[in-house]
């Protein structure tokens, strides 16, 4: 294995669950933040945004997505119920990633989420390089127009992950991975 590609080749998701204290400081913070933003950006449109959750705001955010889970589904089971409220209060940040999609740019709204998306993929990254594990998660609350709406989100900007960062409680074997001879393929004319 080269060791440039390491990084690469040795990153996994650690479940948000199994993520607990410390998180990144406020230097180190503000250096993964920067390094996440350094993405393609077609027409410099910097089509993206984070949103920090941390301390007892992540946990009132939680609170509050559980009670809106409950008012859409009342029949929730107890089970479903705690998984909701207890979502995130075991890392100690929670990086939210947004799309901000310029409709009015000649640059495809496609284009305009990808970078987004390459932001979050630079936390994941990001905090594996500096020793934190993480986990981009989505679910119901990343397309829910009462979610954008707490979160104050515009028209135009969607969520495209919940990033989870701390440091890993336990020792995450690997997943399984696709054979790369079963994805690639060698155009001919």
């Amino acid at each position: 294995m080269s060791p440039a590609l390491s990084p690469l080749l040795n990153r996994y998701s650690v479940p948000s669950r199994q993520l607990g204290e410390p998180g990144p400081g406020s230097d180190q913070l503000r250096e993964l933040l920067e390094a996440a933003i350094r993405v393609p950006d077609h027409g410099k449109l910097v089509p993206f945004r984070m949103i920090l959750l941390e301390g007892n705001d992540k946990l009132q955010f939680g609170e509050r997505l559980a009670a809106l889970s409950l008012a859409k589904n009342p029949d929730l089971p107890d089970s479903k119920r705690e998984k909701e409220r207890t979502r995130y209060t075991y890392a100690p940040l929670v990086v939210i990633v947004v799309a901000r999609v310029d409709v009015t740019s000649k640059v495809p709204e496609i284009e305009q989420k990808l970078s987004a998306g390459c932001v979050a993929y630079n936390l994941l990254l990001g905090a594996k390089a500096l020793g934190y594990g993480a986990q981009w998660l989505t679910g119901w609350a990343a397309y829910d127009h009462d979610v954008a709406a707490m979160l104050h989100l515009s028209g135009n900007e969607h969520v495209i992950g919940f990033v989870h960062i701390g440091t890993p409680q336990i020792d995450v074997p690997d997943r399984d991975r696709p054979a790369l001879d079963d994805l690639v393929s060698t155009w001919q004319a």
